[in-house]
């Protein structure tokens, strides 16, 4: 799910994250080559506040210029998961059993994005009730995954 640079990128700053009580829910690069976004994004058992984001930004921002990953310039985001956390390990899929998610796959049975409820998590595959129908997901077939946010506005009076 993750490629080599974000890998890496997501190792380094592990330790620091699991000392200052921060999940590294996941990190993204994109946009151009030359000057690309780095994107990390952080949570807590309490949510995120402000001044975690401050704080995450500071720690982070220290490590990402000790090891340069991108000669040149490049931009760093830090933020909360939102709505639509995205979902990179067995532990998140398992978190979230009971919550809709947008999973994309390498291709098969001729589609490679599935919307459902996640069923279970385990053993490395992900069951995701699709229209009333099961579907197990290999972890490692998994390009991208998210949770389908939804926002209940309430009934008008």
């Amino acid at each position: 799910m993750l490629g080599r640079k974000e890998r890496q990128l997501l190792d380094a700053l592990a330790p620091r994250a699991e000392a200052e009580g921060v999940e590294i829910v996941t990190v993204e690069v994109a946009g151009a080559k030359k000057a690309p976004t780095i994107r990390v994004f952080i949570d807590t058992p309490d949510g995120v506040s402000f001044d975690e984001l401050s704080s995450a930004q500071a720690w982070i921002n220290a490590i990402m210029d000790e090891l340069d990953p991108f000669p040149g310039a490049y931009m760093l985001e830090v933020s909360s998961p939102g709505i639509d956390r995205p979902l990179r390990t067995m532990e998140h899929f398992a978190r979230y059993v009971g919550q809709p998610a947008v999973i994309k796959t390498q291709p098969r049975e001729g589609r490679g994005s599935w919307t459902g409820v996640i069923e279970k998590a385990e053993d490395d595959v992900v069951t995701l009730d699709v229209d009333g129908q099961a579907v197990d997901i290999p972890l490692d077939t998994i390009k991208r995954a998210h949770l389908k946010g939804t926002i209940d506005f309430g009934s008008k009076a």
